[in-house]
């Protein structure tokens, strides 16, 4: 790997790195700065310059306000499917703030409650069918259920006939997010059409043709208003909430990671069945453990300068978040996977960012990490102790060049059986 230090700026790794991290896309920050000494460098991305940083150090430069900020950061690809374009992760500051207030008012512990319950008795439905089938893809079926869930949670209608289309829109915004080719223009199709769809759910809200419970993410974010006093576009809206119900049918990745979990360390899925005290630690453990996205984007606002290297203003900085979650600083033994680490685990914003760093009150930490590890542990409680299954023969390996990683085979579940009632 070829690298030289330029005085005063970051250690630089020549060329453009954009082929290097589509190979490696969870090693290639932390592996480069392990190689040249450091915690940071600078490469080109896309063909623009930029800082990729690592450690818990980093992230929390990362998350100043003061130094960095998320306007204009995201590459445009990632903006047009996974994010779109307008919503609260591209403010900043004051406007920021008042945005995520939105999110915030959306997550209280009755709330987060409800969604949990919706989703379990839906779970046990779903159950009651793969008794009577061969085999079931979990992978499918948790996004299929999630969807349901969410969408019946946040007061958005969702046909019958609906539920498959839907649930492969939200699907392609974040599977595909990352993709090359094909794959990147179906999500970009499917991005234009759940934004539709949302706009139109937004605009019946507020011609009163329909009338959502006032606690529920559809109503909260249809009549909210930005700091000037005016309520979102529908289009911007339609964004805000589509930040709803997309990232918690992307829970479904972490659910599947975690049952691949279950299989592969069967001592942790005994220890769930004996011991509910366990469950915690265990789903955080798989969100350390397990890759989800491999950076989060900002951007210099104002030059300056950290550990004797300048940061020059509108430059582009990546954090990388899974070497972060398995820095050997933080971490004792990273590359292991050891639930025991957070039972005694009092939380810290910056060496654990599994869903973004800082506070969820004021920085871009995402404020559904809560209904993340509900959801979480209300799937792996289930499986743990209400459903007996095999997972037959199958290919079980995560690629580690898909973003997010999965089982190839999706985990593959046969001769289901409920075990107990629903917990």
């Amino acid at each position: 790997m070829q690298s030289e230090t330029i005085s005063g700026s970051p250690p630089a790794k020549a060329g453009d790195s954009t082929l290097a991290l589509l190979r490696d896309p969870y090693g290639f920050i932390a592996n480069t700065c392990r190689d040249l000494g450091g915690d940071l460098f600078e490469t080109r991305i896309l063909l623009h310059r930029t800082i990729c940083m690592t450690g818990a150090s980093a992230a929390e430069l990362f998350y100043r306000e003061d130094r960095l900020v998320r306007a204009g950061a995201m590459p445009a690809r990632i903006r047009k499917t996974l994010l779109g374009d307008g919503g609260v992760q591209h403010l900043d500051g004051h406007a920021h703030r008042h945005r995520k207030r939105m999110f915030m008012t959306l997550m209280g512990s009755e709330r987060i409650a409800e969604l949990r319950r919706i989703s379990l008795g839906l779970l046990d439905v779903y159950a009651r069918q793969w008794e009577r089938t061969g085999a079931v893809i979990l992978y499918d079926e948790v996004r299929e259920i999630l969807t349901r869930a969410v969408c019946t949670w946040a007061g958005v209608p969702l046909p019958e006939t609906d539920v498959r289309i839907r649930t492969a829109q939200l699907t392609a915004l974040f599977q595909d997010a990352g993709a090359v080719g094909w794959s990147h223009w179906r999500a970009r199709r499917s991005r234009r059409l759940a934004e539709r769809w949302a706009t139109g759910i937004i605009e019946q809200v507020r011609g009163g043709d329909l009338k959502p419970p006032e606690e529920c993410a559809l109503h909260v974010i249809a009549t909210w208003r930005d700091p000037d006093g005016e309520m979102l576009s529908p289009q911007i809206a339609a964004v805000e909430l589509l930040n709803v119900l997309r990232p918690t049918v992307a829970v479904s990745v972490f659910i599947v990671q975690a049952a691949h979990a279950m299989h592969r360390y069967p001592d942790w899925a005994r220890k769930l069945k004996e011991d509910d005290r366990v469950l915690e630690p265990f789903v955080q453990e798989v969100r350390r453990f397990y890759p989800f996205f491999p950076a989060v984007a900002a951007r210099v606002h104002q030059g300056f300068s950290w550990r004797g290297y300048r940061f020059e203003e509108g430059r582009r900085v990546l954090l990388d978040l899974h070497g972060t979650n398995t820095d050997p600083r933080s971490w004792t033994a990273p590359h292991d996977f050891r639930p025991e680490r957070f039972q005694d685990w009092h939380g810290d914003p910056y060496t654990f960012i599994p869903q973004g760093g800082g506070r969820h009150g004021t920085n871009h930490r995402c404020p559904g990490e809560w209904i993340a590890i509900s959801q979480m542990e209300a799937f792996c409680g289930y499986l743990a102790t209400s459903l007996d299954y095999d997972v037959p023969e199958q290919n079980t390996a995560l690629d580690p060049k898909e973003l997010p990683p999965l089982p190839a085979d999706r985990v593959v579940l046969s001769n289901v059986r409920r075990s107990a009632s629903l917990p």
